[in-house]
């Protein structure tokens, strides 16, 4: 009977110890994590972790695999599915496939509301130990929905493409990061009642412009190059007009 509590205790002991890892992992992120801080709020001690995860290290990668590694086969699962039909996915499907398992673990109640906080701290947190874990554990995922939007975008180079795709899903990461689930579908609906394939084709749609939009013209480039040009020399005018910028016909600090 003792060796049943005791087993218990432990597993509970673990589990807390894991729920306060990732809440501070989401509020402060990776580096400004420390043990001190997980047991505090787990009712634990520094003893208890080394004895289930051995380091902090060990104990934020057996968080992450636990959130992600169902997250991410249940996208191949769907990204499976698109890839088995006649057609080639486009972007919005492959989109689609990165949403809606997201969403769907968002909404689990054994631990989803913070679960899209989790995720865009992962994709946003800019850690060495962060960004390996990930390159190290999913680098064939990721390889594969790379060649799925290559795919889908073949107008694209290969290093636009990759441009393009970390700085759409940074952005989103941010989003993510900062609001809970019942935030993130309040601002997406504007308080309408929606379906899910409503809110994520809005989510969708805010996010493919990015990847689809045609690379810049001749056009677009000269009115940039024009505004860059107007920039420079409204900013020569001004300083010319500076008390702190004296022109020549002004008196200078040092006489000359």
């Amino acid at each position: 009977m003792r060796s049943t509590t005791g087993g218990a205790q432990a597993a509970d002991t673990r589990s807390r110890l894991l729920q306060a890892a990732e809440l501070l992992f989401i509020e402060r992120g990776y580096e400004a994590l420390s043990l001190r801080q997980v047991t505090a709020r787990a009712g634990a001690n520094l003893a208890a972790v080394n004895y289930h995860f051995g380091s902090k290290d060990a104990m934020l990668k057996e968080l992450l695999s636990h959130r992600l590694d169902r997250l991410n086969e249940e996208r191949l699962r769907l990204l499976d599915a698109c890839e088995a039909g006649d057609s080639v996915p486009d972007c919005v499907a492959i989109l689609g496939v990165l949403f809606v398992p997201a969403l769907q673990l968002g909404r689990d109640p054994s631990g989803g509301p913070a679960f899209l906080r989790l995720l865009g701290r992962v994709y946003s947190d800019a850690s060495p130990f962060i960004r390996d874990h990930l390159q190290q554990h999913y680098r064939p995922i990721f390889g594969r929905f790379f060649e799925a939007f290559a795919r889908a975008l073949p107008q694209l180079p290969r290093s636009e493409l990759g441009l393009r795709l970390h700085f759409a899903l940074k952005s989103l990461s941010g989003v993510l990061a900062a609001d809970d689930m019942g935030e993130l579908v309040a601002e997406l609906s504007m308080g309408q009642d929606i379906s899910d394939a409503e809110l994520l084709a809005r989510l969708v749609a805010l996010v493919s412009p990015a990847l689809t939009a045609p690379l810049g013209t001749p056009q677009q480039i000269a009115v940039i190059d024009r505004l860059i040009q107007l920039s420079h020399r409204d900013g020569s005018e001004a300083r010319a007009r500076s008390p702190e910028y004296p022109g020549r016909t002004s008196a200078s600090p040092l006489g000359t």
